[in-house]
């Protein structure tokens, strides 16, 4: 896949292997149980651990490959039904964050043209991914991303 804003070929990302993607089962040597792994997630997400730390801690701490293919449930549904998923999609929080990281370097830089467009891109990345989840009605209909209200929403 291309990437949006460069003319160049993006990087492949890591596939699981073949014998896993064939038989949807339970390798024999996850020593862990369905309730045990949503315990885990529990327990890392009071640890203050988003979800895909959660998922690699549990990669490659406690030897479960795949939390779907264990309990049945993805980690955001787990965290769902015990109430303690975040208001905000993961990959828009740090997208966010970023965007604020580009903005308080271009206060204290203010002639770095290269970063105020990688702060443009940036937002228009939140945007794009704003308008998918109020489609499908992840967020209010009527959330917008505003820079100035950003920081708060990170803080909460």
């Amino acid at each position: 896949m291309a990437r949006i804003y460069a003319r160049r070929r993006g990087r492949s990302g890591s596939t699981r292997p073949f014998s896993m993607r064939l038989k949807q089962v339970v390798p024999d040597w996850v020593e862990l149980s369905s309730e045990e792994v949503e315990s885990k997630v529990a327990e890392l997400r009071n640890q203050g651990l988003s979800s895909s730390e959660i998922g690699i801690r549990l990669r490659d701490s406690f030897s479960v490959p795949s939390v779907p293919l264990v309990t049945g449930k993805k980690i955001t549904s787990i965290l769902k039904e015990q109430e303690r998923a975040s208001k905000l999609p993961e990959d828009i929080q740090n997208l966010m964050r970023k965007a604020l990281r580009i903005r308080k370097h271009l206060d204290v830089n203010k002639r770095d043209i290269h970063n105020k467009r990688a702060l443009q891109l940036t937002e228009s990345k939140i945007r794009r991914l704003a308008k998918y989840y109020r489609r499908a009605k992840v967020l209010p209909v009527d959330w917008k991303y505003k820079p100035e209200t950003a920081e708060v929403l990170m803080r909460g």
